[in-house]
């Protein structure tokens, strides 16, 4: 009997991923834990792994293809045993085989007009199942601006409907005239197509664009051709749709502090200069940011009460401080999670945070490394910033603002002395973590960064 193998859902969030790419083909055969394919969500690629063994006899949905629906089919293996040819015709049968096939055929069959006015289309659905995988969207044609109707791909329809693209003004290159995801892209390059907004101000108004300014509204501003448009990939979409949900629905209050770091740097330098080697490399080396991971996890050990995170009905008081680490990655940025933080060595964190660090610049994180945490670090001391307020990111009810390490000119007993300084901010959700609350976790952190030894004991 033929083995289906269905879109995985790699977080209890996901509905959809793009198929990035296959790492077998069709005849190859596979056993429980090969790699068979690589599927990329919002944030990271992830290796799909197979649980059963047996012969590739089908490759539904080829690599490349973005907005799979979670457990829809995407292969068919034959198991041991069993005839390839017959495997691979057998699953077409399968319910889960159809799923993906039969988006575009349902969406003309939901708009039987499309058949009076394009019959040569409507009499032809096996063309557009056959570029449904690249979308598993179920939408209808798109209406042109006379009424008659325009066959696109759903991707194409969305892609163009993110982009401010007139779809009815896009040539299509698919069978038939089809419009398909590389005609639309090709039309964002060249700047040829219309805004869609001009032509039908309803579609604008249900753009996704959260809250902002139309596309319609925004390129009059500007001469035609003085510009490119971008369409907003799976990450941006996701970042601005977290800090929109944070701006709007947590009261944020600010407490900033300066803090000396000579102490620090001191004892920065003497544990880096008796790390062991091992294979001639040091076996750690400790960075400042390290330092102040570890500083936040333990402030919010003596500090409790801030270690929480709010629901509409209860305060969720953690028992661990897991700290989240803001790193850039092209495209936007992503916050790896240093768990129980509090109790693990500088050492231990600093080659944890390197290893998460290099995985998350190369989207290979696992879901569960950078989802949840119970606060946050941002650094951009390193890009020279001296202070900036960060956004938090629930379920936190903290964020760390770290900036640039300077020297500075103080007073000290009625002297002006040099000491190396830096300006953290932190932000809070105040319906959990209040001024008060606040000032008392800032001061904790301040503490063990200006009496780092207390971070050894």
């Amino acid at each position: 009997m033929p083995i289906n193998i269905t879109m995985p859902a790699l977080s209890p969030t996901m509905e959809e991923g793009n198929l990035a790419k296959w790492l077998v083909k069709e005849g190859d055969t596979v056993k429980s834990g090969d790699v068979i394919a690589e599927i990329e969500t919002d944030k990271a690629t992830m290796e799909v792994e197979a649980v059963d063994e047996g012969v590739v006899a089908r490759i539904v949905v080829p690599g490349g293809t973005e907005g799979v629906k979670v457990n829809s089919l995407i292969a068919i293996l034959a198991a041991e045993g069993e005839d390839v040819a017959a495997a691979a015709s057998g699953g077409t049968s399968a319910p889960k085989a159809e799923a993906p096939k039969a988006e575009a055929p349902k969406a003309e069959a939901k708009a039987p007009e499309a058949k009076a006015e394009a019959p040569k289309e409507a009499e032809k659905p096996a063309p557009a199942a056959a570029s449904a995988p690249a979308a598993t969207a179920s939408a209808g044609p798109a209406p042109a601006k006379d009424g008659s109707r325009v066959f696109s791909s759903p991707l194409a329809r969305r892609l163009a409907k993110e982009a401010g693209i007139d779809i009815s003004a896009v040539s299509g290159s698919g069978p038939h005239g089809r419009i398909v995801k590389g005609d639309i892209e090709k039309a964002v390059a060249s700047g040829g197509a219309k805004p869609a907004a001009a032509a039908a101000p309803a579609t604008a108004a249900a753009a996704p664009a959260p809250k902002g300014m139309s596309d319609d509204a925004v390129l009059k501003l500007f001469d035609e051709g003085s510009y490119e448009l971008v369409p907003h990939d799976g990450m941006r979409k996701t970042i601005a749709k977290r800090l929109q949900e944070s701006k709007q629905t947590i009261p944020h209050f600010y407490v900033s502090v300066d803090v000396e770091l000579d102490a620090l740097l001191a004892l920065r330098a003497q544990l880096n200069d008796s790390a062991p080697r091992r294979e001639d490399k040091p076996a750690y080396k400790l960075s400042v940011n390290d330092m102040v991971i570890k500083a936040m996890a333990l402030a919010l050990r003596d500090v409790p009460d801030a270690n929480v995170s709010w629901t509409e009905t209860n305060m969720v008081k953690h028992k661990h401080a897991d700290v989240g680490v803001a790193v850039s990655i092209p495209g936007g940025l992503i916050t790896p999670i240093i768990r129980k933080a509090e109790t693990k060595t500088l050492s231990a964190i600093s080659n944890e945070m390197k290893d998460l660090g290099k995985r998350a610049k190369e989207r290979k994180l696992k879901p569960e490394e950078y989802q949840g945490g119970t606060t946050a670090v941002s650094n951009m001391g390193m890009m020279g910033v001296k202070s900036f307020a960060a956004v938090v990111n629930p379920p936190h009810a903290t964020i760390l603002a770290v900036g640039a390490g300077e020297e500075r000119v103080v007073v000290k007993k009625g002297e002006m002395v040099i000491v190396n300084a830096m300006t953290v901010t932190l932000s809070t959700d105040h319906r959990c973590v209040d001024g008060a609350l606040g000032a008392e976790l800032l001061g904790a952190f301040k503490r063990y960064i200006e009496n780092p030894m207390g971070m050894l004991v």
